[in-house]
């Protein structure tokens, strides 16, 4: 360890104090490597992490490509005469079939996670993805403002479980250390479907005329029903809890929830939903401070996302409506990377605070720049900025949020509550951005939002994680289980005295 830096030495020291104390304290369920060697063991996991790595991600990662690019492609559509040739009134009624999807995909989220894992993922999943398909696929055949309210509306309602679930359903497979690379490179997703979309909807336009529809109604058209394909496909490709994935022998099942417990996680294992649960999120300062952070970067990040195409047709460049669609790729490429390189810094420092803090300065300053400067090619950069100051950000709250709340129910609940209030900020996005082509009015509420709730909460969660882990090593929590058996002290979760945050 001599060639480690202070804060690997602190970690390895922080995990190996962590592992002793919960295996003295909590039984650990029987392990199926105890007579081998630490290096044959740690082989073993590196396996095992791998596998799973290979089955589970790259699938989710095509369904929440796929679920980002559904709800956002009206943005491509709006530059290829959508709004025309439906003849809505700009910008209000626009604005409107943007702002109900965010409602009835707000309203459902808190419950989704529970429903999840009801019905195991391997069937809500599957599910949820073919009836925003017919949704999305319904929006191409739309011929006025009220066809195209109500496909947008359902097709909040059935996204409404993706996004959550996932996250969720990712915390339930690796551990605290692992969980921000992966949910980095699951949300990169959102950013390669913005990249990915311009592309695609610049070459859908082409197709206008065919079959009497217009080249925006081919773009819901198409995607929508890849989407329902790859929703049918879920049923075979989308794997259930560890407890019950078919997928792993009854070894690597025990590895699983092994590891997991031995990292203070109890969520592998089949727990009966109880409204205890609901009430520990409720009353948890930590589930309503990560509102608050996840609303200053989800806001931004439905604003950008909806309305980059209009920013870029606006910059004053002559250009085409194709050019337009492909100059929105290299910002989303950008933003892409970013994510995962903060995904994976994180999870190796665990100040998963501190790279919230950084990564939405450089968002701020995007976006200053694109109020202030009236030259194209200064504000096309601040699009650069504003897309790698906002899309880190998302994966990272949701992972740090997760770190932080332990319980199979109580996780979801946690997460249902912080993501849905995030998405309910989509109602903002919907409606901040006005008077072309500076649109000073949007560029300055996301410039408040990301300063007040994404980098001042964020500072304030570190601050207060932190001293909450000093009270905890100091034993000033000790007192909390005193005179508790070992299961009482596990139902504790989160509160559990050598429970340490990630901060």
């Amino acid at each position: 360890m001599s060639n480690m830096s202070d804060v690997e030495k602190r970690s390895v020291s922080r995990d190996s104090q962590d592992e002793n104390r919960v295996g003295s304290i909590y039984g650990l369920p029987p392990d199926p490597d105890a007579h081998l060697s630490e290096e044959e063991r740690e082989e073993i996991d590196r396996k095992l992490v791998w596998k799973l790595d290979w089955i589970l991600i790259p699938w989710l990662c095509i369904l929440y490509l796929l679920a980002f690019l559904d709800r956002t492609n009206i943005g491509n559509a709006k530059v290829a005469h959508l709004t025309d040739d439906l003849q809505l009134r700009l910008p209000d009624q626009y604005n409107e079939t943007l702002t109900i999807f965010f409602i009835s995909y707000s309203l459902f989220e808190p419950l989704t996670n529970v429903l999840l894992k009801k019905m195991r993922p391997s069937v809500f999943i599957p599910v949820i993805m073919v009836l925003w398909g017919a949704s999305m696929t319904g929006m191409g055949f739309v011929y006025n403002y009220s066809g195209l309210m109500a496909a947008r509306w359902f097709l909040g309602l059935a996204e409404a479980g993706l996004f959550p679930g996932i996250n969720y359903y990712l915390s339930c497979w690796y551990k605290r250390s692992e969980l921000g690379i992966r949910a980095a490179i699951f949300f990169s997703a959102a950013a390669l479907s913005g990249s990915f979309g311009g592309l695609l909807a610049a070459a859908i336009e082409l197709m206008d005329g065919i079959g009497g529809r217009p080249g925006w109604a081919w773009i819901f058209i198409l995607e929508g029903l890849v989407t329902v394909i790859f929703g049918f496909a879920s049923f075979w490709m989308v794997h259930d809890f560890p407890d019950q994935a078919r997928f792993l022998s009854e070894e690597d099942r025990a590895r699983v929830v092994r590891r997991l417990k031995s990292d203070q996680q109890s969520s592998a294992e089949h727990e009966e939903w109880k409204m205890s649960y609901l009430y520990a999120g409720l009353k948890d300062w930590k589930m309503w401070l990560g509102m608050v952070i996840y609303m200053g970067c989800d806001m931004p990040l439905y604003a950008f996302s909806l309305f980059l195409p209009s920013i870029i047709q606006e910059l004053g460049w002559s250009t085409t409506v194709v050019r337009s669609q492909l100059l929105t790729v290299p910002p989303y490429a950008a933003a892409a990377l970013l994510t995962v390189v903060i995904g994976f810094v994180a999870d190796r420092t665990r100040q998963r605070g501190l790279c919230n803090i950084l990564v939405s300065i450089i968002g701020i300053v995007g976006f200053l720049m694109l109020i202030a400067s009236t030259d194209p090619r200064v504000k096309y950069a601040g699009t650069f900025l504003g897309a790698l100051g906002i899309y880190p950000c998302i994966s990272n709250t949701i992972s740090w949020v997760a770190n932080n709340t332990e319980g199979v129910y109580k996780r979801g609940v946690v997460l249902g509550f912080v993501i849905g209030w995030g998405n309910l900020n989509g109602i903002v996005s919907s409606n901040i951005y006005y008077n072309a082509p500076r649109y000073l009015e949007g560029h300055g509420i996301i410039v408040a939002y990301m300063t007040l709730f994404l980098l001042g909460g964020s500072t304030l969660m570190t601050i207060l994680l932190r001293i909450e882990n000093k009270k905890r090593v100091s034993g000033k929590r000790d007192y909390l289980i005193e005179g508790k058996d070992a299961n009482e002290i596990e139902a504790l979760g989160d509160k559990r005295p050598d429970f340490l945050y990630t901060v």
